[in-house]
């Protein structure tokens, strides 16, 4: 709300961050490995003294120079460029707090880059024992930088003690520091042993293609095995919410498990192949997938780590619109277009609901949400709603869908962006109910205000069909324990009972 949004509407922001990050995050982790491999490589050549081995190790760190280099300082610059258009907001929180750890990151990465060539430049040209440590220059650098980017990037998810005492420390030596650390660190030696294999499948020497396939393979095997407890005491440091969305409560997240998980498994069965029969697999199809396998291992866990802050893009700091936790009060109370900076509406009539609705859409809800688009479609998902269950929707948003934000501002804002979704994105005639002294409550609207925006008609006649009311209304203050992503219902007994003849009658009941 303090910055001005790039919008988007069909793409949104929230892709091209994932676009760019998973493949730079890939890169990168590589860059880390690829330097341990290299000296690993290296000293396998001496001690075996194979000039072969040594010639390979050289063509790889050419490789590694390019992929590295290029494309991942490319990439880089292209995640600043993003995240401070995307989340600007985030970007300058994680600035301001981590100012001298981002500083001491460039410093490490400046060695690293000049570390990287002189390693490349004077391969074969210096004494071993110096350029061993030319190379240990280079992965203690990288492996720095990864250091201070996980604690930042670890920070994202669990601030921990911050959010009461915001100090660089505090932020930095978070709960999930350490063992994010040491896993990225053996993930990013598995991705090396699987561009390691990718380079050793185009040897032509049989003997020394096979030679450097198990190595590869043993390589990748063991980084897997280390990588995999440190996961699980990762994945133990996670807030509770944070842990159930990561466990596989969102189904998107679901998916991109299932997929790691297989991965995990391609990775292994390919190593351990490599390992055993050498000579006969170590052919390019099986390089190329267990590169893909590994990339997709990857960005399965970098999606997973994401899609886990939900609702927020700081936990418990700053929820994923860039609105700060510690304002939501504020803006309940004076609302949330007299406070957003970059907005034309800032008082709503009749006549502009619509306009200011959209405005209260692009700033709160756009981080996530497309119009017309292939991620999060707000189109598609608000079809059959109408105006009346929009309204009561947004009003306890977060309580329905925990890993959405809050909806934040007045209750005339909250008509405004109903009526922009209900009329300005489906054409809906918008009308305000009518109350009529001793009319009684009407079970279709307790449903409407209260059901609709989950549960279409005929899936609830088809979800009760074996309930009576006595069992209906039980049932509905206590929902939760049916679903826990299904609040309880929290109306009146009047309401409570119009609801439970309405949902009964569906399906033929005569209550």
């Amino acid at each position: 709300m303090n910055y001005p949004v790039w919008y988007l509407p069909t793409i949104g922001g929230g892709f091209l961050i994932a676009l760019i990050a998973v493949t730079h995050v890939f890169v990168s982790h590589f860059a880390v490995g690829g330097g341990l491999f290299l000296i690993f490589s290296e000293k396998k050549g001496y001690r075996e003294n194979d000039e072969s081995i040594l010639d390979f190790t050289k063509r790889h760190a050419k490789f590694f120079l390019l992929i590295t280099m290029v494309f991942g300082s490319i990439s880089g610059v292209g995640i600043w460029l993003i995240i401070s258009l995307v989340q600007p907001a985030a970007t300058s929180l994680l600035i301001h707090t981590f100012v001298f750890g981002w500083a001491t990151e460039w410093v490490f990465f400046m060695i690293e880059i000049v570390a990287a060539f002189v390693y490349f430049y004077t391969f074969g040209k210096m004494d071993r024992k110096k350029h061993l440590i030319v190379g240990w220059i280079y992965f203690i650098s990288a492996w720095m930088s990864l250091v201070l980017i996980n604690g930042i990037i670890a920070f994202m998810l669990t601030p921990g003690a911050w959010v009461e005492n915001p100090s660089f420390w505090t932020g930095f030596l978070n709960p999930s520091f350490l063992p994010s650390m040491i896993f990225r660190t053996f993930i990013s030696t598995m991705l090396a042993g699987a561009f390691g294999l990718l380079s050793s499948s185009f040897i032509k020497n049989s003997n020394l293609k096979a030679k450097m396939s198990a190595f590869c393979g043993k390589w990748t095997l063991v980084s897997l095995l280390l990588a995999i407890p440190f996961g699980y005491w990762y994945m133990a440091t996670l807030p509770k919410i944070a842990k159930s969305l990561a466990m596989g409560k969102l189904p998107s997240i679901k998916l991109a498990l299932h997929y790691g998980f297989y991965s995990v498994l391609v990775l292994m069965i390919i190593a351990l192949v490599l390992i055993i029969f050498k000579p006969k697999f170590s052919i390019k199809p099986l390089a190329i997938l267990t590169f893909i396998s590994a990339f997709i291992l990857m960005g399965a866990f970098e999606y997973t780590r994401e899609g886990s802050r939900r609702p927020f893009v700081i936990n418990k700091v700053m929820y994923s619109n860039g609105i700060l936790v510690k304002d939501i009060q504020k803006l309940n109370s004076e609302g949330f277009l007299k406070n957003a900076k970059w907005v034309q509406t800032r008082e709503i009539t009749d006549k502009n609901l619509i306009e200011a609705g959209e405005e209260i859409y692009i700033n709160q809800c756009y981080a996530c949400h497309t119009l017309n688009g292939f991620n999060n479609d707000l189109v598609s998902r608000t079809t059959s709603m109408s105006y009346k269950g929009l309204k009561g929707y947004l009003k306890k948003i977060h309580d329905i869908r925990p890993f959405m934000p809050p909806f934040v501002g007045t209750d005339l804002e909250v008509k405004a962006l109903a009526v922009f979704i209900a009329k300005g994105l489906h054409g809906k005639e918008i009308k305000e109910p009518v109350e009529v002294k001793n009319a009684g409550i009407n079970g279709a609207d307790v449903y409407e205000e209260n059901c609709s925006a989950c549960h279409e008609i005929d899936d609830m006649k088809e979800r009760t069909l074996d309930f009576d009311y006595n069992k209906i209304f039980s049932i509905l203050p206590k929902l939760s324990e049916l679903n826990d992503e299904m609040p309880d219902f929290e109306g009146t007994e009047e309401e409570r009972k119009a609801l439970s003849v309405y949902i009964n009658k569906l399906k033929g009941g005569t209550k």
